[in-house]
């Protein structure tokens, strides 16, 4: 259901094809080998749907442990974060949540495994996204972000740094999920 909820099945008008179908009617097999890391499951699981009571799209919860702490440099977008989670934070605009991130000393992960210091290739195995120039650091540093991020649905962001690791990953919908300064 998590697993389900974080991965991406190539589209075939987006220029990538599909192997013969497997067995099962309605499957497909792909040209990629199987990813040989199995999902994981647990509190720290970052999915499209949010961490923890936090939900994209909704309201911060009340009593949750997830708060504004120290300075804010707008009205309409906050930061949150909770001690519980050390190395993500939340982005809230509107009242609403748009985009959960977890970085350096973050311990949570896709229900797929990938966390912060996975390889690159190890992303591209469950999560094979286009990919961009990012905004700070020279390639080979990029983003992988999920094509369908523009369609108004919870997308993922990969930030892949100069030595071909995730640096953080971005769960939420756009335009907040391309942000690269917080709410900027």
């Amino acid at each position: 259901m998590v697993l389900a909820a974080c991965s991406y099945e190539p589209d075939p008008a987006d220029g990538e094809s599909a192997a013969a179908p497997a067995a099962t009617p309605g499957e497909e097999a792909w040209d990629a080998p199987p990813p040989t890391a199995a999902p994981t499951t647990g509190a720290d699981i970052l999915a499209l749907e949010g961490l923890d009571d936090l939900r994209i799209g909704a309201a911060l919860p009340a009593g949750s442990s997830w708060a504004e702490r120290g300075a804010q440099t707008s009205d309409s977008c906050r930061i949150v974060t909770s001690r519980d989670y050390p190395g993500a934070y939340a982005i809230v605009e509107r009242g609403k949540i748009r985009r959960i991130t977890v970085g350096d000393r973050s311990a949570v992960k896709l229900a797929e495994g990938i966390g912060v210091g996975a390889s690159e290739a190890e992303v591209r195995e469950w999560f094979p996204f286009p990919a961009t120039p990012h905004e700070y650091q020279e390639a080979p540093a990029k983003y992988l972000t999920a094509p369908n991020a523009a369609n108004g649905d919870s997308a993922l962001r990969f930030e892949i740094d100069a030595e071909g690791k995730v640096s953080a990953i971005h769960v939420g919908t756009m335009p907040v999920l391309g942000y690269t300064e917080g709410c900027a």
